[in-house]
């Protein structure tokens, strides 16, 4: 007399359903059912058969009378057949909310897109139509032939490395395993950052094949959804309910880990590199085939592991590291010779200008005294100010650029370095007997007079206040420094040797620095040379024909008259990231098309502008680090001094809706850049032919600039015993003009990705560099998105130099490639 046998409440295995035929066969009827409590249990039947058996899913079926259901994505839009989305349910059986819960009822139980009536449900024509929808919070896709398929929970759906993965697919094709009764797949974070797969498998016998389970799945998926460990259980941890208790499922020992994702050091070398990824990188672990930039790391980070490995006795470049961007790699490269012999006595004398230096004094500042960059430390009340000043004088020794003076009389001007001085430009300002609030306004007080207080020709370009704010509170130590002499990596190297020098004589030692690398006059010396070489001269065809099309001027609010981009007029529009987004954008996105951050950063740069101004090419001043891997005898990772770069490109984009394809033409451009772009400066400034600096001296004129300046986190951090820096900035003095329409900057403090877009007043209003900025946010957004949503990676021409292939050529590859694995 059974007739029917309806099954739901779990996933339906095929191997269950194949067993079912097996031993009952086609009579009675099995019906597979799907739907939540809050839409009344059951949503959707599936008539089974044996042809069910040929599908790797049981399908859902489709609604029942009186229901609807959607297959939305995020934005609550249709998708297409077959491409998952999340399940949404209306009609008769959807219940109205939760009793006594507002907000969640209000986030679960969303108004019906496609009825026009705001309260309640109604008869029409037979057919019950609900106003509300429920967010199942299920993975779902339309089959061909209108059937559903269930694929797991949106919540059940991580990001490893960059990577979408759905635990529910791994579970499948592990439960495929001849050895497998059943499995479970987790991601854990042991360690904040650090997500891995771990899987956990009741064995049809004992003991499970580990090797051969690894194998099978590396067969059937991509290697990103391996998982890292394997753990064997005897049963899985139940709920109350029948449910697999995830909670309390097991924590993996090194013992249960199978080296897939993650692979210990084993080497010397790579133990110290590890140790060294760790620090800079700030994680827990280090696997010696992570990728360096995809951990987080950038051209700025890369400087200080570079000068971190020296110092371990490991000699690395930045090119190395460019090249080779795994520990086991780079272990295969690295070079434990001597080290490059810089000279660790004085150095005095002097000094030929940069490029950089050159731009500065060619923009005639009226207060060209006024131009530094300064950092503002939290430091503990017990710290000895006698020892500090002691600390400072040292950093002076031992950096000999600090003791520059400028004769600006000549032309051009000449930089010359001095001996030291007995005089320390150290104060010490007791403020401990004043209010709290009247400390702070103290401070800023102090502070414009100290910046203001610099002077070029007399050497004065250090100042260092302490001020001691009483005992129940750190004090604050304020460091000013001329930008002529200084940059943002700069500052690291000062505050690492800072905090060094005081906790040497706090321990009774003589303070020792680690050794001087190459000069900073050796470097100007090496540069004026380079200048002359047939190697950087043919460099100019690329800087004279990178510019085409029609180059229209950017639109403004306001007459440009001669003195209206003044230093004076400058206002300024922040905006940020939260903490989770930034953590996507270094450690998510760079997986996805080979990038780094500034390939995202100027691809949001140039839609933001066209957005705006509707051309799909901009000119833009980049700044880069300079710090570039020029000669083989020079190592500049201890080096202090101002080697900021600035080069004219036009970006160009060919896709207005199409990130993707824009972020990968914005990415081949800047890897098309020689020597990222330091060239420029050199042919500009300090070529001997004068119709060479005139040629590009004439070219279009940038009217934005842009500079990312790193992940300031890492960069101002000092030790424990000196704290950090609680405020760093850049500034000058309000004479004189601005060089660019829009300065747009950007960095990474308190793990917030921070983008600062100054203008003048006197030519844009606020409300239209707010848009923009508003657009760039918004584009840089859709982009994270965009990269975190893809299955696999995307690669451009310049990652295989080697192969010679264009971009439609690679495209083909690799579009056989992903088909076989199964991808999209």
């Amino acid at each position: 007399s059974l007739r029917l046998v309806i099954i739901g409440g779990e996933r339906v295995l095929p191997e269950k359903v194949a067993t079912w035929y097996q031993l009952i066969g086609n009579y009675p009827q099995l019906v597979n059912s799907y739907g939540p409590t809050e839409t009344t249990v059951v949503a959707t039947l599936s008539k089974l058969s044996e042809n069910t058996l040929n599908r790797q899913e049981i399908p859902i079926g489709k609604p029942i009378s009186n229901v609807q259901v959607y297959v939305f994505d995020r934005y609550l839009q249709p998708v297409p057949i077959g491409v998952p989305g999340e399940l949404f349910i209306g009609g008769a059986g959807v219940a109205r909310g939760y009793l006594n819960a507002r907000e969640l009822t209000k986030e679960k139980f969303i108004p019906h897109p496609f009825s026009n009536r705001e309260q309640g449900g109604q008869e029409d024509k037979g057919k019950f139509i609900n106003s509300k929808l429920y967010k199942t919070g299920d993975l779902a896709r339309y089959l061909p032939d209108g059937n559903i398929e269930f694929l797991g929970r949106i919540d059940n759906q991580v990001k490893i490395r960059g990577f979408r993965i759905e635990l529910s697919e791994i579970e499948t094709v592990l439960n495929q395993h001849s050895q497998v009764d059943q499995a479970v797949v987790i991601a854990r974070e042991e360690f904040p950052g650090n997500k891995r797969l771990v899987a956990y498998i009741i064995g049809k016998e004992k003991p499970v094949k580990i090797e051969e389970i690894r194998h099978f799945l590396k067969q059937k998926l991509p290697l990103y959804m391996v998982p890292s460990a394997f753990i064997q259980l005897d049963k899985l941890p139940i709920t109350p309910n029948g449910k697999v208790d995830y909670r309390a499922l097991p924590s993996p020992d090194i013992s249960d880990r199978i080296e897939v994702g993650f692979v210990v050091p084993r080497t010397s070398t790579e133990e110290k590199l590890a140790a060294i990824w760790a620090e800079v990188l700030r994680v827990e672990k280090v696997s010696i085939h992570d990728n360096f930039f995809e951990l987080g790391g950038d051209s700025i980070i890369s400087i200080q592991m570079i000068s971190r490995s020296n110092q371990a006795g490991l000699k690395l470049t930045p090119k190395q590291l460019f090249q080779h961007q795994t520990i086991a790699e780079l272990a295969t490269v690295v070079s434990t010779i001597s080290q490059i012999k810089a000279n660790q006595d004085l150095v005095t004398g002097l000094v030929p200008l940069t490029p950089i230096q050159h731009w500065f004094f060619q923009q005639n500042l009226p207060d060209a005294h006024y131009f530094n960059q300064s950092a503002l430390l939290e430091i503990p009340s017990a710290v000895k100010p006698e020892l500090l000043k002691q600390a400072v004088q040292q950093l002076l020794v031992h950096h000999d650029i600090l003791r520059s003076h400028f004769v600006q009389e000549t032309n051009p001007p000449q930089q010359i370095i001095n001996l030291p001085q007995e005089t320390v430009p150290f104060t010490i300002i007791d403020l401990s007997e004043l209010p709290l609030d009247e400390q702070q306004k103290a401070i800023q007080l102090k502070d414009s007079e100290l910046q203001s207080s610099l002077n070029l020709s007399s050497g004065t370009l250090v100042r260092v206040a302490l001020f001691k704010l009483g005992s129940n509170q750190p004090n604050q130590l304020l460091i000013v420094i001329h930008h002529l002499v200084v940059d943002g990596i700069s500052w690291r190297i000062l505050l690492e040797d800072l905090a060094t020098a005081y906790q040497q004589l706090m321990s009774g030692e003589a303070i020792q620095l680690p050794p001087k690398t190459t000069s900073f006059l050796e470097w100007a010396n090496k540069l004026i040379t380079y200048s002359q070489s047939e190697k950087l001269t043919q460099e100019l065809d690329y800087w004279l024909s990178q510019f085409t099309g029609n180059i229209t001027p950017l639109p403004v609010d306001f007459p440009l008259e001669k003195d209206s981009n003044t230093l004076a007029s400058t206002d300024s529009i922040t905006i940020f990231l939260n903490e989770d987004e930034t953590r996507a954008l270094i450690q998510d996105v760079p997986a996805a098309y080979n990038t780094q951050i500034n390939d995202i950063l100027s691809t949001a740069l140039v839609s933001s502008f066209h957005q705006w101004t509707g051309a799909k090419s901009l000119i833009v001043d980049l700044e880069g680090h300079g710090r570039e891997d020029l000669f083989e005898d020079v190592d500049l990772s201890r080096v202090v001094g101002w080697f900021t770069t600035i080069f004219p490109l036009q970006l160009k984009m060919n896709y207005v809706n199409n990130l993707g394809e824009n972020l990968k033409l914005i990415k081949e451009q800047l890897r098309c850049l020689p020597k990222h772009g330091i060239g420029y400066g050199i042919l500009r400034y300090l070529h001997s032919d004068p119709i060479v600096q005139d040629k590009l001296q004439s070219l279009p004129k940038a009217e934005v600039s842009f500079n990312y300046l790193g992940q300031f986190d890492r960069v101002l951090s000092a030790s424990e015993i000196l704290g950090t820096a609680k405020e760093w900035k850049s500034e000058q003095s309000k004479q004189g003009n601005r060089t660019h329409l829009i300065a747009i900057s950007g960095l990474i403090h308190s793990g917030k990705l921070e983008m600062d877009f100054a203008y003048s007043n006197k030519i844009h209003k606020r409300d239209t560099i707010e848009t923009l900025a508003l657009g760039f946010m918004e584009t840089l957004r859709a982009l994270i998105v965009h990269c975190q949503s893809k299955q696999c990676p995307t690669y451009t021409a310049s990652d295989f130099t080697a192969a010679k292939l264009n971009q439609q050529q690679l495209d083909k590859f690799m579009s056989k490639i992903n088909k076989k694995r199964g991808l999209k």
